[in-house]
């Protein structure tokens, strides 16, 4: 361990990480607790001023850490050797790759990450591309069943900056969808909290109304129908939040074509339709770390563009690319999550009145029995918190 200040100046790979990260690749034996200790007392410098561990660090800044640690290299994990067919299906993945980002057009069913009794994942292909290099990184995730456009960066210092614009919601997705029946209102605007589900360990969403979801918008764009059967709609989420688009499109009533989890029985069509869920990440823009836009195309799975060609619907008819959405100031999201309390309040304080009034009157009169969370809204009738853009 050091017994003298030391001073490191901040490389272009670490350029945007957050000063704990910097701690934990450079003096990884120096815990998140000293670090914490150290920034709190003014220990940690950088460019002569007091740092916080949660603080983003930029090219050319000088830090001064205290007596503790020594900078040691990193070492890698020992990962086991990829095999030929593991190599191949990387490589066959690679839509776009430059010195910063490698693109890929991620498969129906495999994983973006590992996790219990997954094996075989995106992640765990990331060394078919290491080129004399640092291993690339995952900067955002797609669901296992969902195919389509995943940006992989190919340095720290590109993770650390495709990161924040996908943090800062600047990156642009589009998706592809079929779903069961024709939305009424045909360029809307779902606006619904998500929560996790109880007693499912995290794995399933739900809407949550009780003021404690998380604020979660997507916009939807009906590309084309096939009757009142099916649709084919354009998604934008406008938020990140998990399972985000397949909830709010089961939530209005109009289930993604395959999901099972979040449609059950009403999410599959019959005949020559499959049943694998139709979720496509077609295309990305975002910022690229040279100052251009990065804009890349993912091609349609073989399940997804047989069912569009069964249902007669022409992939070209979806290449325009719509107006974004503004992204909504810092002012109305505060102004919303405030309106959506105060009305939360209102609607529990009408919810005593009611049951300390309930000796009082005549009976209210039954509405009758209600709908299950679980069933879809009827065809042609907008669901809730949509409207239109």
């Amino acid at each position: 361990m050091s017994s003298e200040v030391r001073q490191f100046t901040v490389g272009a790979d670490d350029d945007g990480v957050r000063l704990d990260r910097w701690f934990k690749r450079h003096l990884p034996q120096v815990g998140f607790a000293t670090v914490s200790r150290w920034a709190r007392t003014g220990q940690i410098r950088v460019d002569g001023k007091r740092a916080d561990p949660a603080d983003r660090l930029s090219k050319g800044q000088v830090l001064r850490v205290p007596p503790g640690g020594e900078p040691t290299e990193r070492k890698p994990r020992a990962r086991k050797p990829l095999s030929e067919a593991q190599i191949e299906l990387a490589d066959a993945m690679v839509i776009h790759r430059d010195r910063a980002a490698i693109v890929l057009n991620k498969p129906p069913g495999l994983a973006t990450q590992g996790g219990s009794g997954t094996y075989e994942h995106v992640d765990g292909l990331l060394d078919a591309y290491v080129q004399n290099g640092p291993r690339p990184r995952l900067v955002h995730r797609l669901d296992k069943d969902t195919s389509g456009v995943l940006l992989i960066a190919a340095t720290p210092g590109s993770a650390a900056y495709f990161s924040r614009h996908f943090s800062g919601r600047s990156a642009r997705k589009i998706y592809w969808a079929l779903v069961v029946g024709v939305p009424d209102i045909e360029d809307g605007l779902i606006e619904l909290p998500l929560a996790k589900q109880p007693g499912t360990g995290g794995e399933k969403m739900m809407v949550d109304k009780s003021g404690e979801g998380q604020s979660a918008r997507t916009r939807y764009r009906v590309l084309d129908r096939a009757g009142n059967r099916a649709a084919w709609v354009e998604l934008q989420p406008l938020t990140g939040r998990t399972h985000q688009l397949r909830v709010h499109m089961a939530a209005i009533g109009h289930p993604i074509v395959g999901d099972g989890k979040y449609g059950g029985q009403d999410a599959f069509l019959s005949g020559t339709i499959s049943r694998k869920l139709h979720l496509h990440a077609r295309r990305l823009l975002i910022d690229h770390p040279d100052g251009t836009p990065l804009d890349v195309t993912a091609e349609l799975p073989e399940h997804f563009a047989a069912s569009l060609a069964g249902l007669g619907f022409d992939p070209a008819d979806g290449a325009e690319l719509p107006e974004a959405p503004p992204a909504p100031s810092r002012e109305v999201r505060k102004a919303a999550a405030k309106a959506h309390a105060k009305q939360y309040r209102k609607e529990r304080r009408g919810e005593r009145r009611s049951r300390g009034g309930a000796g009082d009157g005549p009976p209210r009169k039954s509405r009758g029995p209600t709908k299950g969370k679980g069933s879809p809204k009827p065809a042609g009738k907008p669901g809730p918190g949509t409207r239109k853009r």
